[in-house]
């Protein structure tokens, strides 16, 4: 029996970051070899043990087979003849398929350190094309490592492309997709894991609606950059540059997919996109099963954005109307990201990333202002039932009035 560590705890070690996880393959043993020793199996579809006093993960080398569509669609054979490099053969990169003893000795048989050297994303056979979670997967890896200065050999992504046209990936689960997705949304580069999926035609397999904005202008008063696609990539790096949260990123994604529903003879203008868009940004949701915050932000910031641009602008019963619409008083957090997603809005554009968002502080201090009108006094005074909610509504909108008034003197 020998224990190899494998995959991205020898990549990452290489490339001197971090290592967060190991994996652990075992060649040589069998199953009633690893339960004798006190390990625990775990999983159903292929031979995967826990160590007795760790806890950690020890896989027995195995090799795969395509047997059907999708994912999931391959037989595992696991079995003490099967060598280290055939184990290794089946990972989707050339830099996940090198091992590594406990004297850090590498074996390397399909370049894979040469690869990291190079900076180069590539697949270790053309089994790669029997599995499309890897579309997603080397696309995330992209993202992950765009700022080492990696990017996708071009034989991998004409592979990807390959696997984009031929329905393949249509066969993924909708949570399969969004683990990888929402794994590439939270990685240091989400925008260029959106590019290399348009690069290899699977943007408009997976999200139609967010490939239908490239090309797509806008003004160029207000959006130097002026391609829609473009713009959204812009914001995506932004609410990255910004630490923000998987909601934020999420929205930032589908905030103006209305714009790809706008007739050509309208452009560079997009009346009511906001509007438009609710019902693709309903569609994306549903199709990736998005969790309900993320759902829930993404809808509302489609649908008030431009509120935000124009914060400073608004009628006191429009501002009372938007801060109802989010619930800012049992659920103050969602409004501050969707502050936080306008901002990002307004600095993804070509130029005017550094401009300063005086909308934000505006914003938070109305609803602070409506949060702050006391039920109480109007208890006191006999308001019950729906007549209490509409003395605390004309009360919030005086304050807000008030509030207003004072920011503009």
């Amino acid at each position: 029996m020998q224990i190899y560590k494998v995959g991205g705890a020898v990549r990452d070690r290489l490339l001197g970051i971090p290592v967060t996880d190991i994996d652990r393959v075992v060649v040589g043993a069998t199953t009633e070899e690893m339960l004798a020793q006190g390990f625990r199996p775990v999983g159903a579809d292929f031979p995967v043990f826990l160590h007795p006093k760790t806890g950690e993960e020890y896989a027995l080398a195995r090799t795969e087979r395509k047997s059907g569509r999708g994912y999931g669609g391959f037989t595992f054979h696991a079995s003490p003849e099967v060598t280290l490099e055939e184990d290794l053969i089946r990972r989707d990169l050339t830099i996940n398929a090198m091992a590594e003893d406990d004297q850090q000795n590498l074996t390397d048989p399909y370049h894979g350190q040469r690869d990291l050297e190079a900076r180069i994303l590539r697949h270790v056979s053309p089994a790669f094309a029997e599995d499309p979670l890897r579309v997603l997967r080397v696309a995330r890896f992209a993202a992950r490592y765009a700022g080492l200065g990696f990017s996708v050999a071009a034989e991998t992504l004409e592979l990807m492309r390959q696997l984009s046209e031929s329905g393949e990936l249509e066969a993924l689960t909708a949570e399969r997709s969004w683990k990888e997705i929402s794994r590439a949304l939270m990685e240091d580069q989400p925008q260029v894991f959106i590019q290399v999926l348009r690069d290899c035609g699977a943007l408009k397999v997976l999200m139609p609606e967010v490939d239908a904005l490239f090309g797509v202008p806008q003004p160029e008063v207000h959006h130097p950059e002026i391609d829609s696609g473009i713009h959204t990539l812009s914001v995506l790096e932004q609410s990255a540059l910004h630490k923000q949260p998987l909601t934020v990123r999420w929205a930032c994604l589908l905030h103006d997919l209305g714009k790809g529903l706008t007739p050509e003879e309208e452009w560079p203008r997009h009346i009511a996109h906001e509007h438009k868009g609710l019902k693709l940004i309903k569609a994306v949701n549903e199709r990736f099963k998005a969790p309900k915050d993320c759902q829930e932000l993404a809808l509302l910031v489609g649908q008030y954005h431009t509120h935000g641009h124009r914060a400073l602008e608004l009628k006191a019963s429009t501002l009372l109307e938007l801060l109802q619409s989010f619930d800012v008083y049992r659920r103050p957090q969602r409004f501050e990201e969707f502050i936080i997603a306008c901002e990002m809005d307004a600095r993804g554009r070509k130029g005017l990333e550094q401009r300063s968002y005086p909308q934000a502080d505006y914003l938070r201090g109305a609803a602070s202002v409506a949060r702050g009108v006391a039920v109480q006094p109007l208890l006191e005074k006999g308001f019950k039932g729906p007549e209490l909610g509409e003395a605390l509504k004309r009360e919030r909108l005086k304050a807000l009035k008030a509030y207003k008034d004072s920011a503009s003197t």
